[in-house]
């Protein structure tokens, strides 16, 4: 056999194993990502993005809910409600290109680094939107009447936060005063006040639930 041959037979087994290699990866990873209920994007080979799995009042896999209240009938002073995520390169320019808000502190890498900061950041407000997102695990049809909020640190991307909402004080006529943060580890990035009102759900709503 030639040199030539014989280096066409090793690029021939070499091909074949790694195809057979990558079929292999890929196949793992649809049975990891089938698991967590998580439906792979058919022609990247990557998880469908959020936009294209979220539904009305479900959880995505890679979120996590606490709640200690689960009857807008007894809610009362010291029911706490949670949420966590990690904010992602693409909640970060979803929320730039939803909001307007180029700032390059949050989009520019190479600006971000010359900065007190040392790099990108979330924008303050994204990160305040999981306030929002724990206090829609409050039962009942939450109506958001009022926050305050204090910037404390930064989130970056890739760091998982958790919204902290707990009742502190019931108003009356359905409405409630609740402390918020939202953490970063040990550290506090932002810190407020809230107040809701709980309204009944619709009916159709409520048929569903019971359902």
């Amino acid at each position: 056999m030639s040199s030539r041959s014989e280096h066409n037979a090793l690029l021939d087994t070499w091909t074949e194993t790694s195809s057979h290699v990558f079929d292999s990866v890929v196949a793992a990873n649809r049975a990891a990502f089938a698991a967590f209920g998580v439906e792979p994007d058919e022609e990247e080979g990557s998880v469908a993005a959020p936009t294209d799995r979220i539904e009305p009042n479900e959880d995505l896999p890679e979120w996590h809910t606490e709640l200690t209240a689960d009857d807008p009938m007894t809610l009362s002073v010291g029911d706490r409600f949670e949420f966590t995520k990690t904010i992602t390169d693409g909640d970060v320019r979803r929320f730039a290109a939803s909001s307007g808000d180029t700032n390059p502190l949050h989009l520019d890498e190479e600006f971000a680094d010359e900065t007190r900061f040392s790099g990108r950041i979330a924008h303050g407000t994204l990160v305040g939107g999981l306030i929002s997102a724990a206090l829609a695990r409050v039962p009942g049809m939450v109506i958001y009447l009022s926050q305050d909020l204090e910037f404390h640190n930064p989130v970056r991307i890739d760091d998982r936060i958790t919204a902290e909402c707990e009742i502190v004080e019931d108003l009356g006529n359905n409405q409630y005063r609740l402390t918020t943060r939202v953490l970063n580890g040990e550290d506090i990035a932002i810190d407020g006040e809230a107040v809701i009102m709980v309204d009944e759900l619709p009916d159709g709503a409520k048929a569903a639930v019971e359902d």
